[in-house]
């Protein structure tokens, strides 16, 4: 769990509780955001009462530095007016209510519809992020637009091109701060040729970006990095922190190898959903086949790449007619036919937990199947996942079928029509949409900010 001993600034730890985006499944004994079946007591939410902290934190002050900001004073009133809107918009009865939630539904996808549907609204009103200036092209600044890291350059451009309503014109305006630095890109050019695959140059560059703006501008210092974040899917970009603890203490990290085995940490860190996005296109969803005309139980194919699909290979690699699992396509099969025509899609762990075919299935209307133990789902502090996906851990591999046949037609049905209800938060637009998988990263942002209140003296 993050750390949260007072500090100069207030966490509110029981925030996500109030926004009742995990009250139901809380109220189920179930909690959707760690697929980890083995530690069902891991609650990604379960924190000391915020009011010791507040406590301590208050007879610390007059040790501490706090800020005397008007600008920022007012961010943090409107936050203020936020949390309480959301707060009361997640007292609504579900049974009874249904209408003004515009692109929204009231379907069980979500955790509560309502509190989601206010904290969108006052995510557009209010969210600002600044982006430092500082740094050049291509280490900064500059990001992968298509393949499989292409959410990274997706982000930074949309932030960064000028259009965003979420780019804030000025510091003074930002309830945010970017740190841009472009993990693939440093990986890129500063790793070639691969004499060393040690993550120190990549540490020691994102280390000096943080040293330079935080002596050059106030904004990190007073609240210790809790308002700043950058944003990757390369699978390194975790190793970024463990350099020096005490620095990213409070840093948000945007990753897509969401691993809470690693230090992932929910309270503090994004998950981001892994997108392979194809040159000269964003993705689509389109419908496959109808849930009646799926005849394929389930479907996978791809690389032996990690423990996990070595383990799936071995008791399922071309062994089951209904369970369908191939290292190699054979070139009479298109992959994303089969995906269209598989009620289940297999999406195991590879080298990393994260896996772009849980977009992939949501995209041809397949029902994922999440194999993988520790991983943090995506927008899974609005989402649930247990609703429309299935969560096998990976030492109940051999009994895929099992499982799988386990599941009545009716379930099936559910599941299936509630994937393609989901699917509008996967697809990325430019310029992104509300709902879209953009607004999804900002909102899972915003929400880290709600949990941070800057104090000020008087």
């Amino acid at each position: 769990m993050a750390d949260l001993t007072c500090t100069p600034f207030l966490f509110y730890p029981l925030l996500v509780v109030i926004l009742f985006f995990y009250s139901l499944n809380h109220h189920n004994g179930f909690l959707s955001s760690v697929v980890n079946n083995d530690h069902p007591s891991c609650h990604l939410f379960s924190f000391p009462s915020s009011s010791s902290c507040l406590t301590t934190l208050n007879n610390s002050l007059s040790s501490e530095v706090t800020v005397v900001d008007e600008a920022a004073e007012r961010i943090e009133e409107g936050l203020a007016m936020a949390r309480a809107a959301i707060q009361r918009a997640g007292e609504v009865d579900l049974r009874r209510n249904s209408s003004d939630l515009g692109f929204v539904s009231n379907g069980s996808i979500y955790l509560n519809a309502f509190a989601f549907h206010q904290s969108h609204r006052e995510m557009e009103k209010r969210f600002k992020i600044w982006t430092y200036r500082e740094g050049e092209a291509p280490l900064f600044h500059e990001g992968p637009l298509n393949d499989i890291y292409a959410i990274e350059g997706q982000f930074m451009d949309e932030i960064e091109n000028g259009k965003s309503r979420f780019a804030a014109a000025s510091p003074e305006e930002a309830t945010m701060f970017y740190i841009p630095v472009g993990i693939v890109s440093i990986i890129r050019f500063v790793y070639r040729p691969y004499t060393s695959y040690a993550r120190d140059r990549l540490q020691n560059i994102v280390k000096d970006y943080i040293s330079l703006v935080s002596n050059r501008y106030p904004y990190w210092n007073r609240t210790r990095g809790a308002d700043h974040f950058f944003l990757s899917c390369h699978d390194w970009a975790p190793d970024v922190s463990t350099v020096d603890p005490e620095l990213y203490k409070h840093f948000i990290r945007a990753l897509c190898n969401a691993n809470a085995s690693e230090g992932f940490t929910p309270v503090r860190d994004v998950s981001l959903p892994e997108i392979k996005i194809k040159f000269g296109q964003l993705g689509s969803t389109h419908d496959g086949e109808p849930p009646q005309n799926r005849k394929q139980l389930a479907f996978f194919a791809g690389g032996s790449h990690g423990e996990v699909r070595k383990i799936l290979f071995q008791h399922w690699k071309e062994k089951d007619k209904d369970v369908l699992v191939f290292e190699y396509l054979p070139k009479t099969i298109n992959y994303t036919r089969m995906m269209d025509q598989a009620k289940f899609c297999l999406c195991p762990s590879g080298w990393e937990v994260a896996s772009p075919r849980i977009v992939e299935s949501l995209y041809s209307g397949c029902v994922p199947v999440i194999i993988a133990d520790s991983y943090v789902l995506p927008f899974s502090d609005v989402l649930n996942w247990k609703r429309f996906s299935v969560h096998i851990p990976v030492r109940k591999i051999p009994e895929i079928k099992k499982i799988l046949e386990g599941v009545s037609e009716k379930e099936y049905l559910e599941m299936q029509r509630r994937v393609l209800e989901v699917r509008k938060h996967f697809v990325v637009n430019r310029p992104s949409k509300p709902y879209d998988m953009l607004h999804m990263v900002m909102h899972s942002l915003w929400l880290r900010r709600l949990n941070v209140r800057i104090p000020f003296s008087h």
